[in-house]
């Protein structure tokens, strides 16, 4: 895996580079430097050397000597606000909650089963032949498969992702907008979320947990589009009614849902 340290716009990981966005390129902080830490050792308890590459030498040998002495960085605390990435209304990431969103019929599963489950453990598939699906645009490794991914709470990634899956293609600025469907959105309070014994860091997604999360233990609030309350309304077990709330999508594109959203779920526990 390639690490391409620079001024990005946003994080990602694309084809084998994870190119990694800070708050004030080219200077670091503890956070992002313990984030790099985490996923360098991340990816190298699956078998992958990371290159850190990037055009700032006095940046890049700042991360090489954290690398060699990562017990320094070990205990640095979350952030409440991590601005690497400015793509949304707070610009930036609020970090009280996580985030994990699905399509209207993935989360009907969802509903139905209990649990969040890793993309092995829902395909019931070989992770190798996950791996080389037209889906795994981003040419994901074979462990991701055994992954729930979760983003932070006021983060628009996840909607994104449901609307390229929707698709079949990455989604335009008008997909965005006039043409946004959200997803249904799956909320966990981030410390109780940390403590889960499949919890991983791995330095990119805000947090992950192999294999299952089972919502009545963790889930803190499920956010469906008001639209879908028909399809919802009947499956909603008992000990989940509490957590769900329907919101009508009045918005104009996937920013200002995420941002609404966001402010339903902190309403709610007011």
């Amino acid at each position: 895996m390639i690490l391409n340290i620079d001024k990005h716009d946003f994080s990602i990981i694309w084809d084998g580079v994870y190119y990694k966005a800070l708050s004030d390129y080219p200077h670091i902080n503890d956070w992002e430097l313990k984030s790099i830490i985490d996923f360098v050792a991340y990816e190298k308890s699956h078998g992958r050397e990371t290159e850190v590459v990037g055009p700032d030498s006095v940046l890049i040998n700042k991360i090489k000597v954290a690398l060699e002495g990562g017990n320094k960085y070990l205990n640095v605390r979350k952030p409440d606000f991590i601005s690497e990435c400015t793509s949304c209304q707070h610009k930036g990431c609020l970090t009280d909650y996580l985030c994990h969103v699905a399509t209207k019929e993935n989360a009907i599963k969802i509903i139905q089963c209990g649990s969040l489950l890793s993309a092995r453990k829902v395909r019931n598939e070989p992770a190798n032949l996950l791996m080389t699906e037209k889906r795994n645009a981003a040419k994901d490794p074979i462990d991701f498969f055994d992954y729930i991914m979760f983003s932070w709470g006021n983060c628009q990634a996840g909607d994104r992702l449901v609307m390229e899956r929707t698709l079949g293609r990455m989604p335009t600025e008008n997909d965005l907008s006039n043409g946004f469907k959200p997803g249904v959105r799956f909320y966990f309070k981030y410390d109780q979320l940390a403590l889960h014994s499949g919890c991983t860091s791995d330095g990119y997604h805000a947090l992950k947990i192999k294999d299952e999360v089972i919502l009545e233990d963790y889930v803190d609030t499920i956010v469906i589009p008001n639209n879908y309350r028909e399809e919802f309304s009947s499956i909603i077990p008992a000990a989940l009614k509490d957590n769900v709330f329907y919101l009508n999508n009045d918005c104009n594109n996937i920013w200002e849902w995420s941002a609404k959203v966001y402010e339903c779920v902190k309403k709610a526990k007011i």
